[in-house]
């Protein structure tokens, strides 16, 4: 299992601004290693974030994005005490799922 995400969400009147640093090697399978094999391709495919429950947004990425990506987004309509859950899933199958309280 891949280490928590940081998730840091601060609302600013009616805005939240979501901060996410997820932790993953993203290999975009383009790489050789020191034998000159090349990396099979391990990368976030997908990510999706709710905002108490409701799905706010979804997020197709590719083999481009760096290793441990960092994503930002605000929120319309948030308050203090707001539960923010974001999901990601890599090409492997494996995902991970990580909740914040906004503050």
């Amino acid at each position: 299992m891949a280490d928590p995400m940081r998730i840091r969400a601060q609302a600013a009147g009616e805005k939240v601004t979501v901060r996410v640093l997820m932790s993953h090697e993203m290999e975009s399978g383009q790489r050789k290693d020191a034998a000159g094999k090349v990396v099979p391709a391990w990368h976030i495919s997908e990510v999706s974030a709710t905002h108490n429950g409701k799905l706010v947004l979804t997020a197709e990425w590719g083999g481009g994005v760096a290793k441990n990506p960092f994503m930002q987004f605000v929120l319309k309509n948030g308050k203090a005490g707001d539960k923010i859950s974001v999901t990601w899933k890599d090409n492997k199958g494996d995902s991970r799922t990580d909740e914040a309280t906004v503050s």
